[in-house]
């Protein structure tokens, strides 16, 4: 394996750990509070970023950052990513589990201090479950899935405020929840635009240098 400049190694690195994880400069540099003009700069190899970004870059892709400042052949280079998501899904899961636990026991310690049966301690769970799958979405998973769980905060809300009033000659409150869901699928449309109108420069490390300089 012939011997190649860090920053070019680095490089490599970076852009193969973004494309395997289906992500593009302007994420990447989102995550890390840079710019995709820095992320472009990394992968070209020229230049490196500190040992802080570093770091970062390592907990995000889910190695260590001796992988990202060393050199690899092509069969060591393969980084399998389906465990870091599966634990993510499993941990997102364990924290709306909880939240219906803790609902559980407040049923539970209610029923025996009180001698009734309060279901609807599970209806007002329902916005906390969303709100719990909401920040993962975001967090993880770059705000897929985020239509339905923001829908469960708001079907939530609407159920809790109908619940609590106990007039349930009130229930064309529900309809509010119409309007509401049309605004929250077009306020994600235009996130969903905004991002694919960003430009990627995605470019591949030591092939296409002269066409990204072109471009700055």
């Amino acid at each position: 394996m012939e011997n190649k400049d860090l920053k070019s190694i680095v490089g490599q690195n970076i852009y193969y750990l973004r494309t395997i994880n289906q992500m593009t400069q302007y994420e990447l540099g989102e995550k890390l509070n840079y710019s995709d003009k820095a992320i472009s700069k990394w992968e070209r190899g020229e230049g490196l970023p500190d040992l802080y970004v570093v770091q970062k870059l390592s907990a995000i892709f889910g190695v260590n950052a001796d992988y990202i400042i060393s050199e690899h052949s092509e069969q060591d280079k393969i980084v399998d990513t389906k465990p870091i998501k599966s634990n993510r899904r499993i941990i997102a899961n364990i924290a709306m589990i909880a939240v219906l636990t803790i609902a559980l026991m407040i049923f539970v310690s209610l029923a025996i201090a009180i001698h009734k049966y309060v279901w609807q301690v599970f209806i007002y769970a329902i916005p906390v479950i969303g709100i719990v799958a909401t920040v993962f979405s975001f967090v993880w998973a770059k705000g897929k899935g985020a239509f339905f769980s923001i829908s469960a905060i708001i079907l939530g809300i609407l159920l809790t405020i109908y619940f609590a009033v106990g007039n349930y000659a009130n229930w064309i409150i529900l309809l509010i929840g119409i309007p509401a869901e049309i605004i929250l699928f077009l306020c994600l449309r235009i996130k969903i635009t905004i991002k694919f109108s960003q430009k990627d420069k995605s470019i591949k490390p030591e092939t296409d240098v002269k066409d990204a300089k072109k471009e700055e």
